[in-house]
């Protein structure tokens, strides 16, 4: 992992307190432990501290978190299955692993199946140890009416902390299905996929999506899910 992309996961608002840190002239131990989840990422850092300097090391990560504050519109393609040889492109499971760990304050994720999948429930439940308000819309048996099997959707996030919503199957018209398959962090990245959040949907399917940067369009969607909310629309589940 190099710096920029330890930064990136680190995310603006903890890239600001280590430069406090490093400013303030905290021991690398302390800076380690002030960034649980992040273990890896700090290390990082603080080798680069070590071989840059505090100062210049400081001045990068508070202006890396100007960049992510204020970032320019980016589009990449990203998919689930099989990779081929010379064609570069991201892989469902790290896109969507790497969007939760980047998250600070908000995740709004939208699945149409859902099963537990060890990892995406680890970054999750970590992101929510954060304090970042976690929300999931859910598909539900009923409202499959029979095209999903097996346990409900939502028990695929039992016991994470996640808020879990749901398009009520009597609030729709015959047959509609909640088949959205979206993740928002921050409102400033948003990820739009094919893909269910299961372990064949992010792994081993042949599935494809977009993971957008900056813009308005991740703005744009957690507004409309967060509107849906306040109209009644989606309902609690958990």
């Amino acid at each position: 992992m190099n710096l920029e992309t330890a930064a990136g996961r680190l995310g603006p608002s903890r890239l600001r307190k280590f430069a406090d840190l490093i400013t303030a002239g905290a021991e690398p131990v302390v800076i380690v432990q002030s960034f649980p989840g992040f273990v890896d990422e700090a290390h990082v850092v603080i080798d680069a501290m070590l071989s840059l300097g505090s100062g210049e090391t400081s001045a990068f990560l508070r202006g890396f978190a100007g960049g992510l504050d204020h970032p320019q519109l980016r589009v990449e393609s990203v998919w689930s299955g099989p990779s081929v040889h010379g064609v570069p492109v991201r892989a469902t499971a790290h896109v969507l692993t790497e969007l939760i760990e980047r998250a600070d304050k908000e995740l709004l994720l939208a699945t149409y199946s859902a099963k537990p999948h060890a990892q995406l429930r680890d970054t999750l439940a970590q992101a929510i140890r954060r304090n970042v308000r976690t929300v999931i819309v859910v598909e539900t048996l009923q409202g499959a009416a029979g095209a999903i099997s097996g346990d409900e959707p939502a028990l695929a996030f039992d016991g994470i902390g996640a808020e879990l919503w749901h398009w009520p199957p009597g609030a729709r018209d015959k047959g509609a299905k909640m088949h959205a398959k979206l993740a928002v962090a921050d409102r400033r990245e948003l990820f739009v996929t094919s893909a269910n959040l299961t372990q064949s949907g992010v792994g081993q399917n042949m599935e494809a999506g977009l993971l957008i940067r900056g813009g308005s369009a991740p703005q744009r969607a957690a507004e409309h899910l967060t509107a849906l909310k306040a109209a009644g629309v989606l309902k609690r589940l958990l």
